[in-house]
């Protein structure tokens, strides 16, 4: 399995957990992963019904384009988000407000 697969794959153990991180976010997270293993991935927020897909599931509010190694740092908070974005390695369309909560987000997922 790969960085990104199994980083999605506890992000998805996590909210069935505990979705209190997300309260009061309502968004579909895009992952473009550009690399030697690319794919697209989401990330569902919506409360109860929240989880994670491989492939393009929703329309996403936010869709942002890195490499899979980038991501797993992003998600560990190893890589800040505003630093990425300054320099290059991640791109953002969409609701650059959610992508702003985002780094949040994934670090408290990161700490279950």
């Amino acid at each position: 399995m790969s960085e990104v697969k199994q980083v999605f794959t506890q992000i998805d153990e996590a909210l069935k957990e505990d979705i209190s991180p997300i309260e009061g976010v309502n968004a579909v997270y895009q992952f473009d992963i550009k690399d030697e293993d690319p794919g697209i991935y989401q990330l569902i927020l919506n409360g109860e019904d929240s989880y994670t897909a491989e492939g393009r599931k929703e329309d996403p509010d936010c869709t942002l384009q890195l490499a899979g190694g980038d991501f797993g740092k992003l998600a560990s908070g190893e890589l800040n988000g505003t630093q990425a974005f300054m320099s290059g390695k991640l791109k953002i369309k969409g609701n650059m407000g959610l992508a702003l909560k985002l780094q949040s987000i994934l670090t408290s997922f990161n700490k279950k």
